[in-house]
């Protein structure tokens, strides 16, 4: 189609978009955008349990420091802050049942009902 036919569609006045040209870049962009937000959805979820897997192995490498130097393990994570084996009280592993040579965790916190994480 050459430049004079296809002028014939406008005035010579009018320039510009059509209406449906921008309806259909609109419609584009809306496609796109949707997307992105699907594709970027589950990143804040997997983080989440990067986290709590990261603060578990990091609790049971404390406990098991503890373990080599007194023979026992410890309920009492802020215990393990004090005598320097952790940095900071955990918030979402606790240590339920442990002492002497049994050192059982759990989820804490919104680590709670994760579907995927196992045990800690």
């Amino acid at each position: 189609m050459s430049d004079q036919e296809h002028d014939h569609w406008r005035r010579p006045d009018q320039n510009g978009f059509t209406l449906i040209e921008l309806l259909v870049v609109v419609a584009i962009l809306g496609v796109l955008a949707a997307v992105v937000v699907v594709s970027t959805g589950g990143i804040t979820n997997r983080g989440q349990d990067s986290a709590c897997e990261i603060e578990a192995r990091t609790v049971r490498g404390a406990q098991e420091a503890r373990f080599a130097q007194r023979r026992s393990f410890t309920d009492d994570l802020d215990e393990l802050r004090t005598d320097g084996y952790l940095s900071n009280v955990p918030t979402l592993v606790t240590a339920t049942g442990s002492g002497g040579n049994t050192l059982q965790l759990q989820w804490a916190g919104r680590c709670v009902g994760v579907a995927g994480l196992g045990d800690p």
